[in-house]
């Protein structure tokens, strides 16, 4: 099968596999325990949160620089002496905690600094296009009191900054807005979304879990930052928050405090550790993977010329194409092309028979919208894969609109 929907998940790369099966069989120990065993998966963790935090820095650093270093043997951790908890290199001016993954990490933000904005403060601005797990969990701070502004996009999926001046005002205690979309890749401004929230005094929360090593991530703009491993070739199971260094957060999970005395739960020292070789390979290979992509980019376009693209040409990341072939079904299409994995939008969102609402966002009609599909491609596409894959789907839509006529 041809794999063409990274943005759902990405394939692990066969390094975070290596890196993690040593921390499933001998290194099994809890790294917050005491004894040798819990030192050195704590050890690991340590690495992995540093070579996370170096791939959220990415975009400040020349990409042929490179990581440093390589993988770590399981043999290098043994009786090194970690600094408990979200310490050591944490990123400029901030704390990385790994969580379950991004929708907790954004759970986490938004709940825990929500609840500890000043009465005069509790208006949350975001956007009509976040991701699920934002858009409920400012739903959920609606039903307990807080004033929720969601603001609208363009048809190029952008948000108008001039709109969002005006509406994040001295009121607004937090704003969140997503860097790359995941249905539609657009880049929104982020960087100038968070210069009008610290004018008007506001937090800001950035889901960048589509952006890690593929765009800028303006960190030195955000209070706290998102990500997760299986978007750039880890594991599922895993995420984590950026927080900035002075900024609150009341814990989501309470219990033993591992993360940080703030995040409670044992840490899985194989999930880290594929999440810190993941980050790795991002930095490594951030060069090549964006050269790539843009290869993949070009040549998709120039072979669909019969389909519309859904969202901004200019401002997007180019390892994700949605588009729409009018008349087309795209449920119909992604059952009959059986060779190709690929998506009408968010996995999250796929079994409820719902069009997108960020296609509806953009103001696509309803047929329209049922009409778009989302290809995502990356590292491990072959340029033959991606032809052939275009080639199978344009010739069932071609099927397709020919019945209808």
């Amino acid at each position: 099968m041809i794999y063409l929907d990274y943005q759902a998940t990405t394939p692990l790369a066969p390094e975070a596999a290596a890196a993690m099966r040593p921390w499933l069989e001998e290194g099994f120990g809890n790294p917050h325990s005491p004894h040798r065993m819990g030192r050195e998966a704590a050890a690991a963790i340590e690495v992995a949160r540093e070579r996370v935090v170096e791939a959220l820095n990415l975009p400040l650093r020349d990409f042929r620089e490179g990581a440093g270093g390589g993988p770590l043997s399981f043999a290098a951790f043994h009786n090194e002496e970690p600094t408990p908890g979200p310490s050591r290199k944490s990123g400029r001016g901030g704390k990385l905690y790994f969580t379950s993954g991004a929708t907790e990490a954004a759970n986490w933000a938004l709940k825990g600094a929500a609840a500890r904005l000043p009465p005069e403060r509790r208006r949350i601005v975001t956007l009509a296009t976040e991701h699920a797990c934002v858009l409920d969990t400012v739903d959920w701070l609606g039903s307990q009191g807080f004033d929720i502004d969601i603001l609208p996009v363009g048809r190029d999926g952008l948000v108008d900054l001039a709109l969002a001046a005006t509406r994040i005002d001295e009121r607004t205690g937090l704003v969140a807005a997503m860097l790359v979309n995941n249905e539609i890749g657009v880049i929104q401004p982020v960087a100038q979304l968070a210069a009008l929230a610290r004018e008007a005094g506001a937090l800001v929360f950035c889901d960048a879990v589509q952006a890690l090593g593929r765009v800028a991530i303006p960190l030195d703009a955000c209070d706290m930052v998102a990500v997760s491993a299986h978007k750039v070739h880890g594991p599922k199971g895993i995420g984590a928050l950026w927080v900035r260094d002075g900024v609150a957060l009341d814990p989501l999970l309470h219990g033993g405090g591992q993360e940080g005395g703030l995040r409670s739960g044992t840490l899985s020292p194989a999930l880290c550790a594929g999440f810190g070789e993941a980050a790795r390979l991002v930095v490594e290979q951030a060069e090549a993977d964006r050269a790539h992509a843009e290869r993949l980019w070009t040549l998709a376009r120039n072979a669909m010329p019969g389909w519309t693209l859904n969202g901004s040409a200019d401002h997007r990341y180019h390892g994700n194409l949605n588009f729409r072939r009018d008349g087309a079904d795209a449920a119909r299409l992604i059952s009959e092309v059986r060779e190709v994995a690929f998506s009408a939008g968010s996995a999250c969102a796929s079994g409820s028979g719902r069009p997108s609402h960020v296609l509806a966002a953009l103001g696509l009609s309803e047929r329209e919208a049922r009409a778009s599909i989302r290809l995502g491609f990356g590292r491990y596409t072959t340029e033959a894969d991606l032809l052939r894959a275009l080639a199978l789907i344009d010739a069932a839509a071609a099927r397709q609109l020919s019945f209808a006529a």
